[in-house]
Order: C-alpha cells, then sequence, then structure tokens
C-alpha cells in the first residue's frame, strides 16, 4: 500500500453527535419525530455507529475511510439481534483490518458479484452452445446432475469434497466410470473458463486434483476379414436399403457413423478423389482420400432431386436420425452382436496398418489429432508380428529354423 494513502478512520463528519455507547444507551435511544434517522456515534471507538430510526430500528455501523481516501459504511448488524458487546468487539475488528490497509466494503460487494452455479451454467452453455459439438451432452450433465445439487449455490462455495461426493456416488449409483468421470472433466473445464473470463468465485477450481476412475471401457473390436464379407452380406438383406452403403462405406472411408449420416453430394469431389467433412469432432473441417471402391460404392447409391444428402432416409429425404435396430439385426444375423458399428473405424485402423501403411498415414486418413489415438486403434494381428519377428531370422543370420 502507497505510504500517502494510508486508511483513516478519524472523520469530522464522524465527530457529532458522540455519545458513550453501551447496552443501555441501545435500550434508551430514540430517533426524533423531525428526522429520518439518528445516528450516535461512539466516543471510545472512531466510526463506530448506532443508527436509530423513528420506527424503533437499530443498526451498528462502522464508518471509515479506505486507502484512497473513499468513505464506506460498513453494516455490523441489527442491534435487535447483536448485543453491544458483540457489536463493539466486530467494530473494533473490523477497525483493525482497516488500518491494515484491507477494505471489508469491498470484500462484500465482490463476494455479492460471484454468480450462482445456476447463473454461471447459463452462461457457460450460451458459449458451449457456439463452440462445442457435444454441448448437449454438457446441458444433460448440468441439468440431471450437476444444478439439482448445487444451483443455488456460488460459485465460491462448491468445494472439492463435492465434487468427489458427486462423482463417488455416481458410481456407486452404477454409472459407468467413464459417466462418473465426466462430471469432473465438465466442472474442472466450466471453473478454468470462468478464470480466463475473470468471473468472481473461478480463483480456485474445486475439481482441480480430483482422481479420474480408471475407464475400462475403451475396448478394442477388430473384425477380421471374414468377419467384415458375413457383415457385408447381411447388411445387403436389411430391411434398411440405405445399409448396404452405409457399413461398407464406414469400413472404407474410417470415418465416424454421423460424419458419413450427415453428408452432402456437395461435400464430395469425385475427379479429384477427395471428401471433405466440413466440422469433424476435433472443431476442423478435413479432408478424407477417395478410393477407387468407395467411387465405385458411391456411383450405387440412389439420388433424389432436390436432396442433398448423400445417404438419407428414402422416406424422409432427411439424415437418418438412428439406425441402431436395422444394424443391431445385422450384426446379430453375422454373429457378431459385441460388434459396435464405431468398431468398423477400428477396423479400419487395423486393415491399413496390417497392410503395411505407417501410423501417420493412418492418423491423416481418420482424422486424429494426436498419434497417440492412432495408436490405440491401430491393431496388428499376430500374423502381422510373427512375420515381423521372423524377419530377425534373415537380418540376424541366425536362420536356425530354416536351416
Amino acid at each position: 500500500m502507497p505510504p500517502n494513502l494510508t486508511p483513516t478512520i478519524h472523520d469530522k463528519e464522524f465527530t457529532m453527535p458522540t455519545v458513550t455507547l453501551d447496552a443501555n444507551t441501545v435500550r434508551t435511544a430514540t430517533c426524533p419525530a423531525d428526522k429520518k434517522k439518528l445516528d450516535l456515534y461512539d466516543t471510545a471507538i472512531p466510526g463506530f455507529v448506532l443508527e436509530v430510526r423513528p420506527s424503533g430500528g437499530k443498526t451498528w455501523y462502522l464508518r471509515y475511510r479506505d486507502a484512497r481516501g473513499k468513505q464506506h459504511q460498513h453494516r455490523i448488524g441489527d442491534a435487535a439481534g447483536i448485543t453491544f458487546e458483540q457489536a463493539r468487539t466486530a467494530a473494533q475488528t473490523t477497525r483493525a483490518r482497516v488500518i491494515l490497509g484491507e477494505n471489508p466494503a469491498e470484500e462484500k460487494r465482490a463476494l455479492r458479484a460471484i454468480p450462482t452455479l445456476e447463473d454461471f451454467a447459463q452462461r457457460y452453455l450460451d458459449y458451449a452452445k457456439g463452440a462445442k459439438r457435444s454441448w448437449d451432452t454438457d446441458e444433460s450433465f448440468l441439468r440431471n446432475h450437476v444444478l439439482p445439487r448445487w444451483a443455488k449455490r456460488h460459485l465460491d462455495e462448491v468445494r472439492q469434497q463435492d465434487i468427489i461426493d458427486l462423482q463417488h456416488g455416481m458410481r456407486a449409483s452404477g454409472y459407468a466410470p467413464a459417466t462418473a468421470n465426466r462430471i469432473v472433466i465438465l466442472t474442472r473445464y466450466m471453473w478454468n473458463l470462468g478464470k480466463k473470463w475473470k468471473v468472481p468465485g473461478t480463483e480456485t477450481n474445486p475439481a482441480s486434483g480430483v482422481e479420474l476412475f480408471e475407464e475400462n471401457n475403451k475396448r478394442e473390436r477388430f473384425l477380421t476379414a471374414e468377419e467384415v464379407q458375413r457383415l457385408v452380406a447381411c447388411v445387403r438383406n436389411s430391411d434398411n436399403p440405405q445399409l448396404q452403403y452405409i457399413v461398407p462405406l464406414l469400413l472404407l472411408l474410417g470415418c465416424r457413423k454421423r460424419e458419413l449420416l450427415d453428408s452432402q453430394w456437395s461435400h464430395f469431389d469425385l475427379e479429384r478423389r477427395t471428401w471433405r467433412i466440413p466440422l469433424s469432432k476435433n472443431g476442423k473441417a478435413r479432408h478424407v482420400p477417395l478410393s477407387a471402391d468407395v467411387l465405385a460404392i458411391l456411383a450405387q447409391v440412389p439420388r433424389w432431386d432436390g436432396c442433398p444428402y448423400v445417404v438419407p432416409n428414402p422416406k424422409t429425404r432427411k439424415p437418418y436420425v438412428s439406425i441402431f435396430y436395422s444394424w443391431d439385426t445385422a450384426r446379430k444375423q453375422a454373429g457378431l452382436p459385441e460388434v459396435r458399428m464405431h468398431d468398423l473405424r477400428h477396423s479400419t485402423a487395423s486393415f491399413l496398418v496390417n497392410s503395411g501403411r505407417s501410423l501417420y498415414e493412418v492418423q491423416k486418413i481418420l482424422g486424429h489429432t494426436q498419434l497417440k489415438t492412432t495408436q490405440r486403434y491401430a491393431h496388428l494381428s499376430q500374423a502381422t508380428l510373427l512375420e515381423a519377428v521372423d524377419s530377425l531370422s534373415a537380418v540376424s543370420g541366425l536362420a536356425l529354423a530354416t536351416a
């Protein structure tokens, strides 16, 4: 604090009228009928005031000037609920804080500026709708899990233990580890954004340091060539006529299901053999190369006048909302009830790596931003691994088995 800005309690405005405040004064003091209020200043503690109103109400205050000379009035409390001794002790404590450079009035204003979680969640969702493709998932988590508990709490009132209790409570209720972890990830992200936006109350992140559950649901399932043939044979006989195109395209393109279902013909450049996905999962456009087999399938896909979509629902001419039931029937008929549609994308990576393509090439085709994601998807078959270790004989000179 600059030396020339020392806070002061004494002020000529505080000098009249003064009395020796005590418990008896509180009981007997009255406000003249011609005045809106009567302020009685204590002779012992500068700035310690008892405000008396015509209605009979009385309130304790401490008046002071801050380090910049601005006058403030700090409300201690209602005299009906706080004794004289309690008010005097509070006035002495607050006065000491002011002398040390603190500003209780400013602290109170800052405290009142902290929004409730309900208000901040609305601001966050307004932002997320334009910045995140999964904003609706965040909205669902907030509405169903977070706000029912903490909607009226101010941001600085949410503690780390609250986050832990909710996370563990969801797990105990049967939610998957990944679902329970999302509560931690979402709140951590929200508080980090709030700090970036300088929202009061987000200086300390309650989700920071909360350990995530180990997620065992990231299973790897890769189709073999024989399984692909069985699956393709079944989708050709599906009641959904578009499934015969959707499944092979997912396997040959390595794209995500929603990317294909929402795709439009205007996104495809068949001459240059490229498909531009305007908005991928990472929020950026990406280009997928088109193989000769993909071009052959696209040539067979039916088109409708005025319909811009590649594989729409023939009845609505709009993208499918879900194709689960037709997919579920086909995979069961193929003897693959455990295979998820997203496993087709995993299998694309596996086929590419096993055909000798580099992880960098696979990363570019699948549109991964990080190579470690590609490494997780890129499954090497046992035959490929055996071929690799057998090649050691030729380069090491230890061809014992062949000798």
